[in-house]
């Protein structure tokens, strides 16, 4: 839970100048009081009042008008879960609440970024321009029985990497082996990975 300290200091950076916090108060509380029912025009209003607020710290931090669309949209749906399922807890914070909201989705949707882009260069795609047929999408039907298929430290190893998004360090500092030794293991389980996917893609 956020404390009245931060929420006063996270305000400039949200936009909340000249905003009632204690209205965006009352409003959650409405919210959270209604339910399981819904209180439509009290979730309309917070999220007129919270939604231009989103947009500006989404166009700061992502630069790009649709992202910034885009979380205030995805921000606003969790806020609402959250609020009707009791589970902000001071609703005098909700302001802080979501700026919380906004900044863990920013740092999620850059970790996602960054986690397509390795595995982009684990699996290249020739994308040069041309008259064959595009390559066919990786088959996720496939991918999930040739993961199971790698010995468990293979695929520890793998999913530490690609879905943790952690460095050949962090791996090893995990599973108490040498940088080295994981990098080494990471190159044979994408070896691995795609003979599987290859004989499984010939079968299909």
């Amino acid at each position: 839970m956020f404390s009245q300290k931060r929420a006063i200091s996270y305000a400039p950076v949200m936009g909340f100048e000249g905003f009632d916090a204690d209205d965006d108060a009352a409003l959650a509380r409405r919210i959270i009081a209604c339910a399981p029912a819904r209180d439509a025009a009290a979730e309309a209003e917070i999220c007129r009042r919270l939604g231009p607020r989103i947009r500006l710290y989404g166009l700061k931090h992502l630069r790009s008008e649709a992202a910034a669309a885009d979380l205030r949209q995805d921000v606003l749906v969790m806020v609402l879960e959250k609020l009707r399922a009791g589970a902000v807890r001071d609703p005098e914070q909700v302001a802080s609440f979501v700026l919380g909201t906004a900044r863990q989705m920013v740092i999620d949707g850059r970790r996602g970024a960054r986690r397509r882009v390795r595995i982009l260069e684990a699996f290249p795609v020739d994308l040069t321009p041309g008259d064959e047929e595009p390559p066919e999408p990786l088959d996720t039907k496939r991918l999930g029985p040739c993961l199971s298929a790698l010995p468990e430290r293979d695929r520890t190893v793998l999913v530490l990497t690609f879905y943790d998004d952690r460095s050949a360090d962090a791996v090893a500092a995990e599973l108490g082996l040498s940088a080295g030794n994981v990098r080494v293991i990471r190159h044979r389980a994408l070896e691995r990975l795609r003979g599987c996917l290859s004989a499984a893609g010939g079968e299909a």
